[in-house]
């Protein structure tokens, strides 16, 4: 069994951490002034805060990301002046993280005012309100799953996410090398970070990492500039582990693959393989072999299994002759 590791657990993210690392996909766009961007967002979903701009606050979720799309807005501008801005203003006395108006529609008279003067960030999105809201609560729910990470390289071996363990001088970097030669893609070396999205296990590299390796005698090397960028990826979904493993130590391996191990994460129970390393063992071919069985086995093809059914086959033949 795994040792145990660390959990980071996220219970909220600021406004300027939304921003900073979502701008870019949401298409966001500081209105205004950049204020509260120190607020936090306690909550991985988005809200549209159209009950309470009408006047009901009950059961309001205040800690997510309010988002101001047609029907809020033509709502509002059908209010006259003084009863608009005291909505405005109910608004975001309820301590909203930020606000959001989508479609890249003006914001209505006043909002922009009243949410600067209390301190709360207003943005703008080209995008439709519930693309934008779907959008974004993938991205958040992303950054309040919970991540461990784990020393060992992981490679996308023809869409196999494979986690590669093993102590230190085991061959680990020497396999992940011979894999990028056979057309693998490099997720991450020597740290993976792992996070359960959508019932999933996905594996990543952190940031100062992402394209470069270590290899024993040669240093750091950048793999992008050297295999292409083909070469990286910078998420896979874990599909397999498997763990390098002396020779000398162990001798009884399983030989026909009937019994699978699994190799627990965060919950997620993946196939574990381990393989022998001993002097002329071609192990970055072993490991694309298993990746490929893998593969197989996602298709319902248990190569095993089936040599097992015509073994047994066979020999109910012999005993009737």
């Amino acid at each position: 069994m795994p040792p145990k590791k660390k959990v980071r657990r996220v219970s909220s993210i600021t406004v300027g951490e939304f921003f900073k690392r979502h701008a870019k996909d949401l298409k966001l766009r500081v209105l205004g002034e950049e204020v509260g961007f120190e607020r936090r967002i306690s909550e991985s979903t988005v809200n549209r805060p159209g009950l309470v701009l009408s006047g009901f606050y009950r059961y309001f979720a205040f800690r997510r990301v309010q988002v101001i799309g047609n029907s809020e807005r033509s709502y509002v501008l059908n209010l006259n002046k003084s009863e608009r801005l005291q909505r405005f203003r109910e608004l975001c006395e309820q301590n909203i993280p930020c606000l959001v108006i989508s479609r890249g529609k003006k914001p209505p008279e006043g909002l922009l005012e009243t949410a600067n003067a209390m301190g709360i960030a207003v943005f703008a999105s080209p995008m439709v309100s519930m693309k934008f809201m779907n959008a974004a609560t993938i991205m958040l729910e992303k950054d309040f799953a919970p991540s461990v990470t784990e020393h060992g390289s992981m490679v996308d071996v023809r869409g196999i996410g494979v986690l590669i363990r093993g102590k230190s001088g085991t061959g680990k970097s020497e396999s992940v090398l011979g894999l990028l030669e056979r057309g693998a893609s490099l997720v991450a070396d020597d740290l993976v970070r792992f996070q359960p999205i959508d019932d999933e296990l996905r594996g990543s590299s952190p940031a100062l990492g992402q394209s470069h390796m270590e290899v024993r005698g040669l240093g750091i090397i950048n793999v992008a500039a050297l295999y292409g960028i083909g070469s990286i990826r910078l998420e896979k979904r874990v599909d397999l582990v498997i763990t390098l493993t002396a020779a000398s130590k162990h001798n009884d391996l399983e030989r026909v693959g009937l019994e699978r191990q699994e190799y627990e994460i965060l919950g997620i129970r993946v196939p574990h393989i381990e393989l022998l390393v001993a002097p002329g063992r071609d192990i970055a071919g072993l490991i694309e072999l298993a990746a490929l069985d893998q593969k197989l086995r996602s298709f319902g093809h248990n190569s095993a299994l089936e040599f097992q059914t015509r073994l047994l086959e066979s020999m109910r033949g012999e005993q009737i002759k």
